[in-house]
C-alpha cells in the first residue's frame, strides 16, 4: 500500500507521506501492532531521502499513530478511531451584535463586486504599477544587513525607533509643532482610528463628521454604538452655516478630512481651516484629523493641516497614513497626538496586536530616509494629475451633473441630475463597467443621486471610454 502515493510537488514531501499514514492507520488499514518498514526501506519504496522518512516516522511518533521499540522497529499504535459526526453548531446564531453588525456593514459582501475584464472605477488604491519595487529591494537588503536580528524578533507597541524620530520631522515639515506630541505607529488609518474610538467614547456619544464621508469610518463609527452628527457638504466643501447649528449639541468628537476628503475629493481652503477649527476650539471640541492623501497636493501650494494650525495646543489627534499613495500592503499608519494620549493608546495597541511589523516599519523607513519618497511622490503627482484632469472634464461633459467636485487626488464625486446611481449601476454592470455608489459615504441614508469615481488604477484610455459608458446610461435613464 505504500506504493501507492503519489508524491505532488509543491508541499512538503514529508507532509505529505505523514498525512498519507495517518489516514490509513486511521482508516483502520493499518491495524494495531504491524509493524512499519524500516525507515531505509520505506525511503526506497517512497524514492525519498532516509531523512525524510525519520522525520514523519517522529512526527506520528509524536501524535501517538506509532510507537518504535529499541532494535526492534516501529510499530502501529493502539488508537481509537472516533468520527464524530452528530454535533453541529450553528454559528450563526452564536455571532454577538458587534460581529452581525460587523457583517452588516462589509460593503465588500453586501456591494456588486469586479469581474475580470471590467472597467472599474471602484478602488482608490495606488498603481502599483508605478511603485519603485528596485529601490524597496534596496531598502530591505540594507535594513537587514544592518539590523536583521533585531527586526526580525519582537518590537515595541510604540513603533520602530529610527521611523517615530523620521515621521515627527516630516510632521514638522508640515508646519506641526511636535512640542509635547509623540507618535504611535498603528497598522494603517483604520487602526488608528479604532484604537482612537475605543480609549475616548463610549456608546452613546455624538460624534461629528462631515457627511458624506469615508465609509470605513462610519462603519467603525456605528461599531462602536456612536450617535454620528453628519455636517453637510456641498460643491463648496464643509456647509459652515449648517456646523453651527450641529455645534450646538454635545458633541464628544470631530472628525475631519481636510485633504482629498473622501468621497469628495475636495481640499479645504486654509481659510476654511482656520474657521472650522477656531469654531470647534469655541466649542472644545477635541478634533481627529485624517490626513488623508496630502503628498498628492498639486493643485498650488502645501496647505497646512490643521495639527499646524493648532500650533502648541493639544486638541488635535493626527492620524497620517501613505496607503493611498504608497505600498498599502505594509499597513502602516501612525497616531501623532498629546504625550498623554499616546501612552493610553500605546496600551491599547499592545492589548491587541503587541505591535505593528517591524521589518515593515524598518524597510519603509529605510526607503523614505534614502530620498526615493520624494523623488516617487513627484513621479506620480504628475501622473494622477493627468487622469484627474481627464477624468473631471469627461464626467463634467457626459455625465448629467449637478456638479463634479474633486481638486485632484486618486478619484472624483458627482451629484447627479436627479439619476438614481443605483439604477445607473446597473445599467453600467451590463456593459463592462463598475464604480461605487455615493450613497455608502452618507451618515443619513443620503446621496442616492451621487457616485464615486477612482481612476487611479486604469489607464487614460479606461477613464475616457468608462466615463462615456456612464454617461451614455445616465442620460438614457434621464432622457426616459
Amino acid at each position: 500500500m505504500f506504493h501507492n502515493i503519489n508524491i505532488q510537488h509543491g508541499e512538503s514531501s514529508y507532509f505529505q507521506i505523514y498525512n498519507y499514514i495517518k489516514e490509513i492507520i486511521e482508516n483502520g488499514m493499518l491495524p494495531m501492532g504491524s509493524k512499519l518498514p524500516s525507515t531505509r526501506e520505506m525511503a526506497s519504496i517512497m524514492k525519498v531521502s532516509r531523512n525524510t522518512v525519520m522525520k514523519v516516522y517522529e512526527m506520528l511518533e509524536d501524535n501517538a499513530l506509532v510507537y518504535t521499540e529499541k532494535g526492534k522497529g516501529t510499530f502501529v499504535s493502539r488508537i481509537k478511531i472516533n468520527k464524530n459526526k452528530e454535533w453541529h453548531v450553528d454559528w450563526t446564531k452564536k455571532i454577538n451584535d458587534f460581529g452581525n453588525k460587523a457583517e452588516e456593514l462589509d460593503i465588500m459582501k453586501h456591494e456588486q463586486l469586479y469581474k475580470r475584464g471590467m472597467i472599474s472605477f471602484r478602488s482608490i488604491a495606488p498603481d502599483e504599477s508605478l511603485f519603485d519595487v528596485e529601490e524597496l529591494k534596496r531598502a530591505f537588503l540594507n535594513r537587514i544587513a544592518l539590523e536583521g536580528e533585531k527586526i526580525l524578533n519582537y518590537g515595541y507597541a510604540r513603533g520602530y525607533k529610527y521611523l517615530i524620530d523620521y515621521l515627527m520631522k516630516y510632521m514638522e515639515e508640515k508646519g506641526v509643532s511636535t512640542k509635547g506630541k509623540e507618535i504611535l505607529i498603528t497598522n494603517g488609518f483604520t487602526e488608528g482610528f479604532d484604537i482612537i474610538l475605543s480609549s475616548l467614547t463610549n456608546r452613546g456619544d455624538k460624534i461629528l463628521c462631515e457627511n458624506p464621508t469615508h465609509n470605513t469610518a462610519i462603519k467603525l463609527m456605528k461599531l462602536y454604538g456612536l450617535d454620528i452628527v453628519g455636517v453637510d457638504m456641498d460643491e463648496k466643501g464643509l456647509d459652515l452655516a449648517h456646523l453651527d447649528e450641529k455645534l450646538s449639541e454635545d458633541i464628544k468628537l470631530a472628525y475631519v478630512i481636510p485633504s482629498y476628503h473622501n468621497p469628495t475629493g475636495t481640499v479645504m481652503s486654509f481659510e476654511g481651516r482656520e474657521i472650522l477649527y477656531n469654531k470647534l476650539k469655541e466649542y472644545k471640541i477635541p478634533i481627529i484629523e485624517d490626513g488623508f492623501n496630502e503628498e498628492l497636493q498639486h493643485l498650488g501650494t502645501h496647505i497646512a493641516p490643521l495639527a499646524a494650525i493648532s500650533g502648541e495646543e493639544n486638541s488635535i489627534i493626527y492620524i497620517g497614513s501613505l496607503s493611498k499613495i504608497l505600498f498599502p500592503g505594509m499597513r502602516i499608519g501612525w497616531i501623532f497626538a498629546d504625550k498623554k494620549l499616546i501612552d493610553i493608546c500605546e496600551s491599547v495597541k499592545r492589548s491587541r496586536n503587541i505591535h505593528t511589523s517591524f521589518l515593515d516599519q524598518a524597510i519603509l523607513y529605510e526607503y523614505m530616509n534614502s530620498g526615493a519618497f520624494e523623488k516617487y511622490v513627484k513621479k506620480v503627482r504628475n501622473i494622477y494629475k493627468e487622469k484627474y484632469e481627464l477624468a473631471k472634464s469627461l464626467s463634467e461633459k457626459y455625465i448629467p451633473n449637478v456638479y463634479v467636485l474633486g481638486n485632484g487626488g486618486l478619484y472624483i464625486f458627482v451629484k447627479l441630475k436627479d439619476i438614481d446611481s443605483r439604477e445607473l449601476l446597473d445599467r453600467c454592470l451590463k456593459r463592462g463597467v463598475i464604480f461605487t455608489p455615493g450613497d455608502i459615504f452618507y451618515t443619513d441614508g443620503g446621496g442616492r443621486d451621487t457616485l464615486r469615481i477612482g481612476f487611479s488604477r486604469n489607464s487614460l484610455e479606461e477613464i475616457n471610454e468608462g466615463i462615456k459608458i456612464i454617461g451614455e446610461e445616465a442620460s438614457y435613464i434621464k432622457g426616459r
